[in-house]
């Protein structure tokens, strides 16, 4: 007569292969290498964007030149005090330095987007027109004229 159920022929779970875990992690790798955006400037100047009651995204942020104006953050205060500073790049800029600057970011674009170049004025809600009036003349100046105030959308309270 046969057993049933009671012989000891238990079978043993296969253990799990690794072998396609090296390709998981390096699909993982070039995802996060390709969609990741390094940021090409440091914030030197602290800057709270007012709010606007009409907001539109930028199609193409790759034609945009910012200028940033605000306090300088904690670290530079010592050295360039708690007055407005503007921002070209990753230093700290006189608005005798815009005139370079626009046309240096002119010739980093190619010639058929030049004409599409927008310059963006990132100004803390708190600093004065004054500086930011004088940014505009010497923008005018270097006939950059196509400018876009950063702003963001109003908090629902």
């Amino acid at each position: 007569m046969s057993k049933f159920g009671g012989s000891n022929n238990k079978k043993e779970v296969p253990a799990m292969t690794s072998s396609s875990l090296s390709d998981i992690v390096f699909m993982l790798l070039f995802f996060f290498m390709v969609t990741t955006q390094m940021r090409e400037t440091e914030n030197k100047v602290v800057v709270k964007t007012p709010e606007a009651s009409e907001v539109v995204k930028l199609e193409r942020k790759d034609l945009n030149s910012y200028i940033n104006i605000g306090t300088p953050t904690k670290q530079y205060q010592a050295q360039y005090g708690t007055d407005a500073r503007i921002q070209l790049n990753d230093s700290f800029r006189t608005t005798d330095d815009i005139r370079d600057f626009i046309a240096a970011e002119r010739e980093s674009k190619s010639e058929a987007d030049r004409q599409f170049m927008t310059v963006s004025i990132r100004a803390d809600q708190d600093v004065r027109m004054g500086i930011v009036t004088d940014v505009k003349q010497e923008l005018r100046r270097c006939s950059a004229l196509k400018i876009m105030y950063s702003a963001r959308k109003p908090g629902k309270d």
